[in-house]
This record gives C-alpha cells, sequence and structure tokens, in this order.
C-alpha cells in the first residue's frame, strides 16, 4: 500500500512538472515569436476633409484686372498697398495674398524681390519647382512656385505684362505648417488658383504694345 502511495505521488509530481514544462515552453515561444518580429506602430492618421463643390465668380473690383475666384471664399482689402487683397478660404484656414504693382521701369526690382521673397522659405523647403505660363493674346507673363516641405507657404506666384502691371500671390495657412496633412487642401486650393491664373486679365490690355 505504501509503494502504491509513493507511485501514486511521483505520477502526481511527474504531471506537475509536464504542466510546468509546458507553460515555460510556450511562454518561450510567444517571447521569441515577440523578439522575430518587428514592431509597426500604426500610421498616424487625419481627419476626413469634405471639399466644397467647385463653383466661381468674377471679380470687377476698380483695380486693372478681373480673375475667377471659388464662391466659397471671399475677398478682403488689404490697406497696405493700392490694389491689395487677401482671398480667404475660411474652412480651411488658408489665405491666398496678393499684391499689386504698377512697374514703372523697375520691372527687374519687382521680379528680383519676387524672387527673394520665394527663396527666403529655402531654408525649411525640401524642394522648390518653378513653371512659366505664357498668354501672350491676354499680355500675362505668369511664374509659379511650389514649395516643398514644411515651409510657411506652400505656393507663390507672379503675373505681369512686363510694361504696366506686376500682381504677385502667396499661400499661407494659419496653422503649423506640415505637408503631409495638408496636402489634400494644398491641392484643392492649387486647382483653385490655377482657375484663377487662366482666367487673369488686364483690363488696360488694349493699351499694351502687342
Amino acid at each position: 500500500q505504501i509503494v502504491i502511495l509513493i507511485w501514486k505521488d511521483l505520477l502526481i509530481d511527474l504531471r506537475r512538472r509536464e504542466n510546468l514544462l509546458s507553460m515555460l515552453l510556450f511562454a518561450f515561444l510567444i517571447l521569441q515569436s515577440c523578439e522575430d518580429g518587428e514592431y509597426q506602430p500604426r500610421p498616424k492618421g487625419y481627419f476626413r476633409i469634405d471639399f466644397p463643390q467647385k463653383n466661381y465668380r468674377q471679380y470687377q473690383g476698380d483695380c486693372p484686372f478681373s480673375f475667377s475666384y471659388p464662391t466659397y471664399t471671399h475677398i478682403v482689402n488689404n490697406p497696405n498697398g493700392y490694389c491689395w487683397m487677401n482671398i480667404v478660404f475660411p474652412k480651411f484656414k488658408a489665405t491666398v495674398y496678393l499684391s499689386y504693382s504698377p512697374v514703372q521701369n523697375n520691372i527687374d526690382t519687382l521680379l528680383e524681390d519676387s524672387h527673394t521673397l520665394v527663396y527666403k522659405h529655402a531654408v525649411k523647403a525640401a524642394d522648390i519647382q518653378l513653371n512659366t505660363i505664357i498668354d501672350t493674346s491676354k499680355h500675362t507673363y505668369i511664374t509659379t512656385y511650389d514649395i516643398y516641405g514644411d515651409a510657411a507657404s506652400e505656393f507663390q506666384f507672379q503675373i505681369t505684362d512686363s510694361t504696366r502691371h506686376f500682381l504677385r500671390g502667396s499661400l499661407y495657412f494659419n496653422t503649423a505648417p506640415n505637408r503631409d496633412s495638408l496636402q489634400p487642401v494644398i491641392n484643392f486650393i492649387k486647382q483653385d488658383i490655377d482657375v484663377m491664373l487662366k482666367s487673369f486679365e488686364w483690363k488696360t490690355q488694349d493699351d499694351n504694345p502687342d
């Protein structure tokens, strides 16, 4: 009877040891899989943006130019200069700042000043891409600057007829620069700026030489 009891105790002890070994082996396998696998953090998400339907109206103020601009924006006159104005996108906390200058034998200076203002953003910009658009029928010579990276301004442009008029524009957001999160909005507003540039006309174009 004593021998039987001893065998029972041995069997119970062996089973306990087997269970313990199984648990240790299971824990080891879990730890090993955690070490072998690479941790993949979840990508940062951004809020979904509902864009308004694109519709445009014509600007016909007292300035020597006209253009189309979105109906979901409003224009605020800027008192800092003649025909300076801000096209405000309230939904996106964005503004396109426009500044007009008459050309008085100073076109080179105006172009150089505009170029300097663009490349002030080169410190934070990953790249600045320049593009030119020329429409001789409307006497518009346009240069655009697409500024990539977390710069304060994402897009700038200038329009001139080279003899009488010069207009400069710059896009700014009233938020911390973050190209990744702003990119869909930047693309949306750039489409509106493209419409503006293509529809832009000088009111005094008939006075310009061909």
